[in-house]
Protein backbone atom coordinates (compact mmCIF):
# COMPACT_ATOMS: atom_id res chain seq x y z
CA UNK A 1 0.00 0.00 0.00
CA UNK A 2 1.50 3.57 -0.98
CA UNK A 3 2.11 5.94 2.02
CA UNK A 4 2.33 3.28 4.74
CA UNK A 5 3.50 4.08 7.75
CA UNK A 6 5.91 0.30 7.45
CA UNK A 7 7.02 -0.98 4.54
CA UNK A 8 4.70 -3.89 2.91
CA UNK A 9 7.73 -5.94 3.48
CA UNK A 10 7.82 -5.77 7.41
CA UNK A 11 5.97 -8.37 9.35
CA UNK A 12 4.59 -5.99 12.01
CA UNK A 13 4.60 -7.89 15.28
CA UNK A 14 1.31 -8.99 16.45
CA UNK A 15 2.49 -9.67 19.94
CA UNK A 16 5.10 -8.77 22.73
CA UNK A 17 4.87 -10.44 26.66
CA UNK A 18 6.66 -8.05 29.10
CA UNK A 19 7.18 -8.50 32.31
CA UNK A 20 3.61 -8.85 34.22
CA UNK A 21 1.93 -7.95 30.42
CA UNK A 22 1.45 -8.39 27.14
CA UNK A 23 0.28 -6.93 24.05
CA UNK A 24 -2.32 -7.55 20.98
CA UNK A 25 -3.36 -5.86 18.16
CA UNK A 26 -6.60 -3.30 19.69
CA UNK A 27 -9.81 -4.39 18.35
CA UNK A 28 -13.44 -4.36 18.78
CA UNK A 29 -13.37 -7.11 20.97
CA UNK A 30 -11.62 -5.36 23.46
CA UNK A 31 -13.94 -2.44 24.15
CA UNK A 32 -15.99 -3.12 27.14
CA UNK A 33 -12.31 -4.15 29.29
CA UNK A 34 -11.21 -1.08 27.28
CA UNK A 35 -13.68 1.28 28.07
CA UNK A 36 -13.74 0.11 32.12
CA UNK A 37 -10.07 0.77 32.02
CA UNK A 38 -9.23 4.32 30.88
CA UNK A 39 -12.98 5.75 32.25
CA UNK A 40 -11.74 4.40 35.63
CA UNK A 41 -8.26 6.12 35.16
CA UNK A 42 -8.73 9.41 33.28
CA UNK A 43 -6.76 11.21 36.01
CA UNK A 44 -4.07 9.34 36.19
CA UNK A 45 -3.88 9.21 31.78
CA UNK A 46 -4.13 12.86 31.86
CA UNK A 47 -0.45 12.70 33.81
CA UNK A 48 1.37 10.32 32.41
CA UNK A 49 4.01 11.47 29.41
CA UNK A 50 2.67 12.11 26.48
CA UNK A 51 -0.71 12.82 26.94
CA UNK A 52 -0.53 16.01 29.06
CA UNK A 53 -1.02 17.89 25.65
CA UNK A 54 -3.77 15.92 24.63
CA UNK A 55 -7.58 16.21 24.62
CA UNK A 56 -7.82 12.61 25.44
CA UNK A 57 -8.76 10.82 27.42
CA UNK A 58 -12.48 12.79 28.29
CA UNK A 59 -15.54 10.46 29.33
CA UNK A 60 -17.32 8.84 26.46
CA UNK A 61 -19.70 6.40 25.44
CA UNK A 62 -19.44 2.91 24.92
CA UNK A 63 -20.25 3.54 21.61
CA UNK A 64 -18.34 5.89 20.84
CA UNK A 65 -15.09 3.96 22.69
CA UNK A 66 -16.00 0.93 19.76
CA UNK A 67 -15.98 3.76 17.04
CA UNK A 68 -12.54 4.85 18.15
CA UNK A 69 -11.41 0.80 18.30
CA UNK A 70 -12.99 -0.01 15.68
CA UNK A 71 -10.82 3.12 14.03
CA UNK A 72 -7.43 1.63 15.90
CA UNK A 73 -8.26 -1.77 14.29
CA UNK A 74 -8.46 -0.06 10.37
CA UNK A 75 -5.24 1.83 11.53
CA UNK A 76 -3.75 -1.95 11.91
CA UNK A 77 -5.01 -3.47 9.07
CA UNK A 78 -4.01 -0.36 6.42
CA UNK A 79 -0.79 0.02 8.30
CA UNK A 80 -1.48 3.18 8.76
CA UNK A 81 -0.47 3.19 13.03
CA UNK A 82 -0.92 0.54 15.46
CA UNK A 83 -2.61 0.33 18.60
CA UNK A 84 -2.32 -2.48 21.45
CA UNK A 85 -4.47 -3.62 24.62
CA UNK A 86 -1.49 -3.78 27.21
CA UNK A 87 -3.11 -7.06 29.07
CA UNK A 88 -2.22 -8.60 31.80
CA UNK A 89 -4.84 -12.08 31.61
CA UNK A 90 -8.23 -10.89 29.74
CA UNK A 91 -8.10 -7.68 31.61
CA UNK A 92 -7.25 -4.54 30.04
CA UNK A 93 -4.85 -2.76 31.85
CA UNK A 94 -3.88 0.03 29.32
CA UNK A 95 -2.85 1.09 25.44
CA UNK A 96 0.08 1.52 23.46
CA UNK A 97 -0.03 3.75 20.52
CA UNK A 98 2.81 3.70 17.33
CA UNK A 99 1.62 6.25 15.14
CA UNK A 100 3.15 8.14 12.24
CA UNK A 101 5.14 11.59 13.92
CA UNK A 102 2.97 14.48 13.46
CA UNK A 103 5.74 17.24 13.71
CA UNK A 104 8.62 15.67 11.65
CA UNK A 105 10.49 15.48 15.21
CA UNK A 106 11.50 11.42 14.27
CA UNK A 107 9.82 8.45 12.38
CA UNK A 108 7.37 7.41 14.99
CA UNK A 109 5.32 8.70 18.08
CA UNK A 110 5.20 6.44 20.98
CA UNK A 111 2.76 6.71 23.71
CA UNK A 112 1.19 4.17 26.56
CA UNK A 113 -0.97 4.09 29.65
CA UNK A 114 -1.38 2.19 32.44
CA UNK A 115 -4.71 1.98 34.76
CA UNK A 116 -3.80 4.22 37.77
CA UNK A 117 -4.37 0.38 39.82
CA UNK A 118 -1.12 -0.63 37.32
CA UNK A 119 0.90 2.53 37.94
CA UNK A 120 3.88 0.69 38.93
CA UNK A 121 3.98 -1.08 35.37
CA UNK A 122 4.37 2.23 33.63
CA UNK A 123 7.84 2.82 33.48
CA UNK A 124 8.36 -1.56 33.11
CA UNK A 125 6.32 -0.88 30.13
CA UNK A 126 8.33 1.96 28.92
CA UNK A 127 11.04 0.23 29.20
CA UNK A 128 10.35 -3.05 27.45
CA UNK A 129 8.21 -1.35 24.73
CA UNK A 130 11.12 0.73 24.12
CA UNK A 131 13.94 -1.87 23.73
CA UNK A 132 11.24 -4.02 21.72
CA UNK A 133 10.94 -0.69 18.93
CA UNK A 134 14.67 -0.77 18.66
CA UNK A 135 15.34 -4.64 18.29
CA UNK A 136 11.79 -5.66 16.17
CA UNK A 137 10.66 -2.50 14.63
CA UNK A 138 12.46 -0.33 11.58
CA UNK A 139 12.48 2.77 13.12
CA UNK A 140 15.42 4.79 13.64
CA UNK A 141 13.80 8.06 15.84
CA UNK A 142 10.73 6.81 17.49
CA UNK A 143 9.51 9.44 20.00
CA UNK A 144 8.43 8.30 23.20
CA UNK A 145 8.03 10.50 26.24
CA UNK A 146 10.63 9.71 29.06
CA UNK A 147 9.87 8.17 32.10
CA UNK A 148 11.71 9.03 35.62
Amino acid sequence: MAGAFVPDDFSVPTEFTGSGYRLEPLGPEHNERDHVAWMSSIDHIRATPGFAERDWPQPMSLDANLADLVQHAEDFANRAGFTYSILDGDEVIGCLYIYPSRDGEGDARVSSWVTADRAGLDVVVWREVSAWLAERWLFEAPQYAARA
